[in-house]
């Protein structure tokens, strides 16, 4: 990998060059230029090279990228050939609907275990995984190699589980809950938030409104 920092907004396009790569093999297609994986995806050639030249190019001048290669180069760049074993604090509808997400495990996730505080939920099995009390998520922890934690809590309840994982050594967080947490550089969070994303939905819909008047 180059030495130069990679921005933000190459990191983010990876697992879409990804997605589109899975499809190209699927359909058949082992071999692409950067104009035609431009048209496919919106976004242009000079963009694809610039930022696959962040992590050693992969491109042959005159034939374009083989698609399995590269396939192969950016799952290893996105670390999806790792396990990552995974825990969801949060057994209600988001968590149950996450649990049972395929594609979870087909990027290397594996949820091992749920935590949650309903009683009613506590001795489940959603998504083949067990469904503990959140007093247990120590124990679990020191005896299980956990690297990924997915919060799906209230936002009241996030901040001290969150410190609670770090104090465990969780290695990532994925944060649905709609609250900024306050972790050490070595817990890498990744924040969803949908409804802001509805709202930027919302702007979009408003601008095109407005420009079709």
């Amino acid at each position: 990998m180059s030495e130069k920092k990679v921005p933000m907004a190459t990191i983010k396009r990876l697992p879409r060059y990804y997605r589109y790569l899975s499809d190209l093999l699927r359909d058949g297609i082992y071999r692409i230029s950067s104009g035609e994986l431009s048209k496919r995806m919106g976004v242009t050639a000079s963009q694809i090279r610039q930022d696959l030249n962040f992590f050693g190019g992969f491109g042959q001048q005159g034939y374009g990228y083989n698609v399995e290669h590269l396939y192969y180069e950016i799952g290893e760049i996105l670390g999806v050939r790792t396990l990552n074993e995974t825990i969801i604090i949060g057994g209600g509808k988001l968590g149950q609907a996450l649990a049972n997400y395929p594609a979870l495990a087909r990027r290397g996730f594996s949820v091992v275990a749920i935590f949650d505080i309903n009683l009613e939920l506590v001795g489940q099995t959603i998504g083949g995984a067990p469904v503990y009390h959140i007093d247990r998520l120590e124990e679990f922890m020191a005896r299980n190699e956990v690297r990924v934690a997915i919060l799906t809590l209230p936002k009241e309840a996030s901040a001290n589980v969150a410190k609670r994982l770090a104090n465990c050594g969780i290695r990532g967080i994925l944060n649905f809950s709609y609250v900024d947490l306050d972790l050490p550089p070595s817990v890498a969070l990744e924040n969803v938030h949908l409804t802001d994303s509805l709202m930027t939905l919302s702007y979009k819909i408003a601008r095109q409104e407005e420009e079709n008047k």
